[in-house]
Parts: structure tokens; C-alpha cells; sequence
């Protein structure tokens, strides 16, 4: 139990954005002083605020620090007490108050302080609602996605599925693969497969059949045996996941699913990008819980998993040219907390060495994904530009600009010459690294006014005929695009990279994250693009209005059923539906603060999602759904 523990509440205020009190207990056996307060929150304070009983001393983003009244001492099992009005939003949810909090002491030492649930005063908050109904099955098979199509027979279940005799070495490969992955999710269950024949079980034929789709497979049950015909590894993948799938739900509960002993599946993904996404550098998340995530991804039969190593934040990515990256973000220069998330158990600080990422890549590769690396710039590069400070033009003002984080001037800059070696560098290594199609570059949420302080970005305009911030960004990525080109790699991105000019389409990808129709808007510039809204895909958004819904507000909340019925192709005319490559889950990490809540917040939307990408509309059901994706994994 930490020493000392800091409560904090908030008070709605007719006219305002509300009142913080802060409270900090001195659980300890002696008395403190001359120290400062320090914490995290989401609830950011206005530059112009009141706060009475203390002082702030510095804000940098989410990141608030304190300082007492001076000579103030807490004796032990005392406390001190402070009101702070002007806040930046209004706190929506219980989660929107403190993230991690520390003290420093008189000797510079920082202490860990505990923390709870930000406190409604003055209003109920109401209750969070139950996430699924009871759900209610038609067809009793235990399948998510549900495939494109399906006419099955119940019959005995087997005691598991095994080759036929004479299967080929590579199709046996395939099955131990699913049978390990299987394995990994559902540790105490008993296998789904062997590799040896079993009396009891049924026998698995595996057919190559060219004329099949690609990533497509077919299933045929009989008495006898499973055909599982395929023109390629991954529709065979595809096709025992749908098995150990069958399987699984039938054993779990044999009064609702059953094991199909006559008929057939024929099955395809509606999109070929069925992404997810995960942010790293607001929170860090150990090896195992990467490679733990892929393999959740595998079973709901996603193929994309999106890796944003980068932000203001941390940079977590191992560049071997610099490590000045890596070391800045494990030392948070300008918001050393302990602990930075992480169940409470400590601090979560760290990063992925590029031995971590060969071991990510292939385990992904071997379940048929890709990984796309993000590192975003130029904007949400705060972590980049403390570790090398010959990335800042010294005659832009420090303060010039701030992002819609907070944070100032956090922008590579476009007519600085050593961005373009700096990032000429991690491009090499990291097309070592990341095999895939695509390198995510972010190109997001940079500030309107960014650069136009800078003498040397004033002198790239006048001589390039650049007129603003917008113009600004295409210049700088239009000359990434092509760094990218050759070193063999097309460039992805958010949406905001087609701004003032935009890059050329051809080999672009852009993810339509602001709203629904910005899908519309890219398709028809010529850009293939990545439905993946923030008002239904972003899972770190909460899923009710209610107070005791953890989550962030800033896209409303999205319930399951929201997420799951939202049709990404309804947004364009049929002319431009060829150009949405799929769909996309975002996993934002500053609202995540346990375990416990990244479980809360990404299931069962994730599956959601993943059933919206496979599977056609005349084939979704929620009523289904809900009562099958209560047996799926959890991270």
C-alpha cells in the first residue's frame, strides 16, 4: 500500500466547465513537506483557471504538476486539500480523472502516490448498462465471423479432430499451428486437435482447390470425415480456426451449440483489410501481451494488426542510430510519473528492441498477419524532439503552437534538413524490421499556425510558393512518400494527410478516423482508404452515457451493438466502394488504465468489428452474435 493517496472529485458549476477538488492523505507515519504534487489526467486545466489552496507549477498535456502553500506541512494521517475551476472539458466518466500521480520530495526523491475514481458530486451518474442482451441463437454453431454461408446437420461430437491418413507434411504444419494457438487462449480446455489418429474423433482430409478464393475456404462434414478444401494457406487457416471454433462451443455448452456431423460452410472475408490497431507509446504493453493480442486477433480472423509505436508520449521503437529515442521516453523527461499505468502493480516504462519486433513480426507471420509500423509524424514527434534537439529550428519560438494534446510545438520541422537524415535512418531500419506492403506515418492532428513562426520554415515557403500550415505538412510528406518509394515501401496514413495538396494517390492508404463521411470525401480524391470512424471503431471511447463507464467522451460513447451493426460501404455510392480496402479497430492507450479496463473497453467491440469485416450484412445478427462472443478470448 502506497504511503500517501490521492483522491480527486468533480463538481459541476452553472457556467463553467466545472470544479476539481484534489485531496492528497498522509498515510505515513511521519509528516511531509516542502514537496510538489504531480499527476496524469485526461481532465487537462485551462491556462486561465483559479485554484485555491495551491499553485500550479508547470502543465505539459495531461501532465499537471503542484506545488502546496508555502511552509505547508501534512502531519501523518492528516491531509491538504485544494479546489482548481477553468478546466479544458468536462469530465464525462470516472476514468476521466487521475491516471498516475507522484510525489517529489525535498531531496528529489518521487514517491508513488495511490489514487481512485474521479467522484461525481452533486448528480447521479446513473449505472452502466449490461454490454450484450442474452442473446438468442437460430442455428446452434459456435462460429464468429458467421460465414458467407451455411447449411449443417447436428450430429455426435467427436473427441477431436485429427489428419487424414496421407495428409501432407505442410497441412499438418497448418494444423499444429491452430492447435498451439488454440492452446494459447484457452490454456485449461482440452485440445482441439491432435496430430495422431484418435478413436472417437474425426478424421481432417485437406483439399487444394485452385478454383476457390483466395483467403476463401469450404468445409464438408460427414460421419466419416471433414473435407477442408482451400486454395491457399490462409483459407486453410481460416478453416480450422472455424473448427477449433465449432468445437470449442459445442464442449462449453453442449445444451445450446453443437458439432455439425452432415453439410457444408462456404466461407470468404468481405474486406481484405481487417485491421487492428494498438497505441504503445501512451501506454506500454510487455511482449507477451502483443503477441497474446495477435493471437486474439487471428481467432476472430483479422489480418491486420496496425502498430503505433510512436507519439508525444514515448517513442518505443529500438533505432539503433539513435538511442537517444529510446532513453528520453524511459526517462519521460517532461512527465517523470510512478507509476505509469499498469494494474497498479508499478511502472510500465519501457520499449520494443528489434530482436521484440522479429519475434512480433513472425508470430504474426505465421498466423497470416501483417504488421504495419506507425511512427507518427510529423506531428505527435514531442518524444522525438527532446531526445534530438538539432531536430527543432532554434529560432522557431518554443511556445509557438500547441497541439489539441497540449503539448507545444511537439512538429518535425519540414525545413529543417536533419529531419530528412534523421528519418531517412529509422526508414532503414525499420524496412528491415516490418517485411509487410505499407509504413504508417501518422500525419495527424498537427496544429493549425504550426511552422509559421519558424524563419527557416518562412524561407521554404517563399522559395516553394507554400501558403500555410496545410501546404506545409503536403511538402513534407510528399517528399516522405517518396523516401518511403525507395526504399520499397507505400505510405499510409491518417486522413489528415490529404490535406493542402495531399500526396499522390496512387500507392497511398488513408484511414478515415474524424468521422463517417471523410471515408467519402478521401474516395472521392482518388484515395484508397480504411474505414475506421472514431464515433463507432475507436475502442477506447466508452460505451454508455453513464458516469461509472470507463472510457474517453470526445466521439460520444458506442455501445456494442453500435459498433457492430455500422456499415462502413453505406457511407459511398456504389461507383467508389471499390476504393474502401476495409475496415479498422483503433485501441487508443491514455484511457486505458488496467487490464481490467482494456478488456472492458475492446470486448466485445473488437469481435464486433471483426464480424463486420467478415461478414456480409444479410448474414449479420446481434442476437447471434451476443450469445456466442461470450466464449472469446479476453487479453
Amino acid at each position: 500500500m502506497a504511503d500517501y493517496h490521492l483522491e480527486a472529485s468533480w463538481n459541476p458549476v452553472e457556467g463553467g466547465s466545472g470544479r476539481l477538488t484534489l485531496t492528497l492523505f498522509n498515510l505515513s507515519s511521519e509528516p511531509l513537506s516542502g514537496f510538489s504534487l504531480a499527476y496524469r489526467s485526461p481532465t487537462r486545466i485551462a491556462d486561465t483557471h483559479v485554484c485555491d489552496g495551491a499553485s500550479m507549477r508547470r502543465q505539459v498535456a495531461s501532465f499537471h504538476e503542484f506545488l502546496p502553500p508555502e511552509g505547508l506541512s501534512i502531519p501523518a494521517g492528516g491531509r491538504w486539500r485544494f479546489t482548481v475551476e477553468g478546466l479544458a472539458d468536462e469530465p464525462k466518466h470516472r476514468t476521466d480523472g487521475i491516471k498516475s500521480a507522484c510525489l517529489t520530495l525535498g531531496d528529489g526523491r518521487r514517491v508513488a502516490v495511490g489514487f481512485g475514481d474521479l467522484m461525481l458530486e452533486g448528480r447521479d451518474g446513473g449505472m452502466a448498462p449490461p454490454l450484450l442482451p442474452p442473446g438468442q441463437i437460430g442455428e446452434p454453431y459456435a462460429l464468429l465471423p458467421w460465414p458467407l454461408s451455411l447449411g449443417l446437420k447436428a450430429g455426435d461430437l467427436p473427441s477431436v479432430l485429427y489428419p487424414a491418413e496421407k495428409t501432407r507434411p505442410d497441412a499438418i504444419k497448418a494444423l499444429s499451428l491452430v492447435l498451439a494457438l488454440y492452446q494459447r487462449l484457452y490454456p485449461a480446455e482440452p485440445a482441439t486437435f491432435s496430430l495422431a489418429a484418435v478413436k472417437g474423433g474425426r478424421a481432417i482430409r485437406f483439399v487444394a482447390e485452385s478454383s476457390i478464393a483466395a483467403f476463401a475456404y469450404e468445409l464438408r462434414f460427414s460421419a466419416r470425415e471433414i473435407v477442408l478444401s482451400s486454395a491457399d494457406a490462409a483459407g486453410r487457416q481460416y478453416g480450422l480456426i472455424s473448427l477449433a471454433q465449432l468445437l470449442h462451443g459445442a464442449r462449453a455448452d453442449r445444451d445450446v451449440f453443437k458439432f455439425p456431423n452432415f453439410g457444408t460452410i462456404a466461407d470468404q472475408p468481405r474486406h481484405g483489410w481487417r485491421g487492428c490497431h494498438l497505441d504503445v507509446a501512451g501506454q506500454f504493453y510487455p511482449v507477451a501481451d502483443i503477441m497474446r493480442l495477435i493471437d486474439i486477433l487471428a481467432w476472430n480472423k483479422l489480418n491486420i494488426f496496425h502498430w503505433h509505436l510512436t507519439d508525444d508520449e514515448a517513442w518505443r521503437l529500438e533505432i539503433k542510430a539513435y538511442p537517444e529515442l529510446t532513453e528520453a521516453s524511459a526517462k519521460r523527461r517532461h512527465e517523470a510519473l510512478v507509476p505509469d499505468f499498469g494494474d497498479g502493480q508499478g511502472a510500465r516504462i519501457g520499449h520494443y528492441t528489434q530482436d521484440d519486433v522479429r519475434r512480433i513480426v513472425a508470430h504474426a507471420a505465421l498466423l497470416h498477419f501483417e504488421v504495419v509500423p506507425e511512427i507518427d509524424i510529423p506531428g505527435h514527434s514531442t518524444a522525438a524532439l527532446s531526445a534530438l534537439p538539432d531536430l527543432v529550428d532554434r529560432q522557431e519560438p518554443p511556445d509557438s503552437y500547441r497541439s489539441p494534446q497540449g503539448y507545444a510545438s511537439n512538429a518535425l520541422n519540414p525545413a529543417v534538413e536533419f529531419t530528412y537524415e534523421f528519418l531517412g535512418k529509422v526508414f532503414d531500419e525499420m524496412v528491415a524490421l516490418f517485411p509487410g506492403e505499407y509504413v504508417h506515418i501518422g500525419g495527424d492532428e498537427v496544429a493549425e499556425g504550426a511552422w509559421l513562426s519558424s524563419p527557416l520554415c518562412k524561407t521554404l515557403m517563399e522559395r516553394e510558393g507554400l501558403a500555410g500550415t496545410a501546404a506545409l505538412q503536403s511538402h513534407f510528406l510528399k517528399r516522405i512518400k517518396t523516401m518511403l518509394s525507395e526504399r520499397g515501401k507505400k505510405l499510409a496514413g491518417w486522413n489528415e494527410v490529404s490535406r493542402g495538396g495531399g500526396v499522390d494517390r496512387d500507392g497511398t492508404l488513408l484511414m478515415a478516423w474524424e468521422k463517417p463521411d471523410v471515408g467519402l470525401a478521401l474516395a472521392e480524391d482518388g484515395y484508397d482508404v480504411v474505414m475506421s470512424p472514431g464515433q463507432v471503431y475507436y475502442l477506447d471511447m466508452a460505451q454508455s452515457e453513464a458516469w461509472a463507464e470507463p472510457g474517453a467522451n470526445w466521439a460520444g460513447f458506442t455501445p456494442p451493438e453500435r459498433s457492430y451493426a455500422y456499415e462502413a460501404e453505406a457511407e459511398l455510392p456504389e461507383a467508389l466502394r471499390d476504393k474502401i480496402r476495409g475496415i479498422q479497430a483503433c485501441i487508443w492507450s491514455g484511457n486505458v488504465a488496467s487490464r481490467a479496463h482494456f478488456n472492458r473497453l475492446v470486448f466485445p467491440r473488437l469481435p464486433a468489428i471483426a464480424e463486420a469485416a467478415w461478414t456480409p450484412l444479410t448474414r449479420k445478427d446481434w442476437d447471434r452474435f451476443a450469445a456466442i462472443v461470450r466464449m472469446w478470448p479476453v487479453l
